[in-house]
């Protein structure tokens, strides 16, 4: 039978419904502390996001009561921005910390949750954001400006927008400016982005089929090097290691540090393993596994051997003290082998998908017979007319 979970207020099957609020929104962060007593009493300072990924901190002077999701109305420069608000109480505040503000005056207030009104201008705004980004680009070329308008996004009362744009050198786009203001009539604001920045604004699928980070949760975005290709044994393969913003992959930093402490107990490359067999050189390492294999050819493949970074270890300590072992491979260590992987591709052909089913032959039903039969020897003789 089946059951259905409702998330009540407060905390219900281990989710609370003022920490959940609106998924569908970019850098979405669980709040576990909205469930906490006093946790909006703490501090009056609230978490708005609007388009993609711009965030900012407000001050809720006026004790709106506002949770997760709400659509409130902000204060800007000037007039007033839409948003949503995404964290409150505590969490805010320690989020506030990796927003590095230079002074509290940036910190700003929260007018009064949307109304109709305001919702209105907000889609009218909307609205020309697309329009407004094509004709600027348009513009920027007859400048010969070497750049890249990339984004448009309006405020919330339309009075002013914000033209996102990415170039490789200093572009002075003075000209620019005035010329977007006669064209749009609003207040234009520029700000520079990197690829990086670009991609989480656009958003997009990676090639393990889920959204993208940037686009999703990143916040900060740390350097990547070919170095953290090399550390996990990955071909240094542009096409593969670079991402949809032309940089190499941020999840190439995931996993890197646990590829280094693997790295770290299997034997250095250079190192040759002397046994009576003969001489065996490095050829390739299964990291987490922590197998190596081995070659008798220094160049190229051959003879492949592999064996447990132990036992490799075993070898090399025992060539330093001018022993060699009589294999490879250990004799305990063959007699017990691990179970690997069976690959079902390469198992058998794959036409045994084709094979036509034995066919059962049905047996004729021989009930009706049997019972015929039996009729006719004990069905009675005719009786004679009793003519001699």
């Amino acid at each position: 039978m089946e059951k259905e979970y409702e998330i009540k207020t407060g905390c219900s099957r281990g989710l609370c419904h003022q920490a959940v609020g609106r998924q569908d929104r970019q850098l979405n962060t669980y709040d576990w502390l909205a469930d906490v007593p006093g946790n909006t009493n703490d501090t009056d300072l609230v978490e708005v996001q609007f388009k993609h990924t711009r965030k900012g901190y407000y001050h809720n002077i006026n004790q709106l009561p506002l949770k997760k999701g709400d659509v409130v109305a902000v204060e800007a420069n000037p007039g007033h921005d839409i948003g949503v608000v995404t964290l409150t109480g505590r969490l805010a505040k320690l989020q506030l910390k990796k927003a590095n503000l230079k002074s509290s005056e940036e910190i700003r207030r929260v007018y009064r949750l949307a109304r109709n009104i305001d919702m209105e201008k907000f889609r009218e705004a909307k609205a020309r954001e697309h329009s407004t980004m094509i004709e600027s680009r348009q513009i920027a070329k007859g400048l010969g400006l070497n750049m890249k308008i990339g984004d448009v996004e309006y405020q919330g009362d339309g009075n002013k927008a914000i033209f996102y744009y990415i170039a490789d050198e200093r572009v002075d786009f003075r000209q620019l400016i005035k010329d977007l203001a006669a064209t749009f009539h609003v207040r234009i604001e520029m700000k520079q982005i990197g690829a990086r920045q670009e991609a989480g604004r656009i958003g997009g699928t990676g090639p393990c089929g889920r959204e993208l980070c940037c686009a999703t949760w990143m916040k900060n975005f740390s350097s990547v090097g070919t170095s953290v290709a090399r550390f996990q044994d990955i071909s240094l393969n542009p096409q593969k290691l670079a991402g949809m913003c032309a940089k190499l992959k941020c999840c190439l930093n995931y996993e890197v540090d646990t590829y280094i402490e693997a790295g770290r107990k299997l034997p250095q490359k250079d190192v040759v393993l002397q046994t009576m067999d003969g001489d065996y050189h490095y050829f390739k390492a299964d990291i987490l596994a922590g197998l190596v294999t081995y070659s008798t050819d220094k160049n190229m493949g051959a003879n492949l051997e592999t064996i447990t970074a132990q036992r490799a270890r075993q070898i090399i300590d025992l060539n330093r003290k001018g022993v060699k072992p009589d294999a490879l491979q250990d004799e305990t260590a063959q007699a017990k082998k691990p179970e690997t992987a069976v690959d079902l591709a390469t198992q058998d052909n794959i036409n045994r998908f084709d094979r036509a089913k034995k066919r059962k032959k049905k047996k004729k039903p021989q009930q009706g017979n049997q019972q015929a039969n039996q009729h006719k020897t004990h069905q009675p003789q005719a009786k004679g007319d009793g003519k001699a």
